[in-house]
């Protein structure tokens, strides 16, 4: 027996050769057009212009005690080091990038690593302080009416 010839459309053929030439590739962080290097060499003054007018009306008027209390600690922590904080308002500036951060959530802390995309951010953002609900059958308690469950 003589074997069948297969005839594909173009559009296949194409397809498969887009498949093979595909290639990851990391994409190299910038903010703003400057590289990571360039915006942590940056003063806070220099920084301001680059940052949402949110974040920057937060910088201006000036950081809280709490606020500077967390700078200088993240200032004094070697990268990597966990550093545990109930301040959610703080922004995250380029100098925080790489540290491990504890944040309070209400109940406990939740650990952050802080990449460079969160930079302009606020710490609260990535501590969620709700949990989505869960519903389960009727508790200890539940009137006869509301434990019928009706069968599949």
């Amino acid at each position: 027996m003589a074997a069948k010839k297969r005839f594909g459309s173009s559009a296949r053929s194409r397809r498969k050769a887009r498949r093979k030439k595909i290639e990851i590739k990391k994409k190299e962080f910038s903010f703003h057009g400057l590289s990571l290097e360039e915006t942590q060499k940056l003063s806070l003054e220099e920084l301001m212009p680059f940052l949402p007018s949110r974040t920057r009306r937060t910088l201006k008027r000036g950081l809280t005690v709490k606020q500077d209390k967390l700078m200088n600690d993240i200032e004094k922590a070697n990268p990597g080091d966990t550093i545990r904080t109930h301040c959610r308002d703080m922004v995250i500036l380029p100098s925080f990038v790489g540290h491990k951060i504890h944040i309070h959530n209400g109940n406990d802390f939740q650990i952050v690593e802080i990449q460079p995309d969160m930079i302009g951010h606020y710490l609260g953002e990535f501590a969620l302080t709700r949990k989505s609900v869960k519903h389960t059958g009727p508790g200890v308690g539940a009137t006869r009416s509301s434990k019928f469950m009706p069968l599949k």
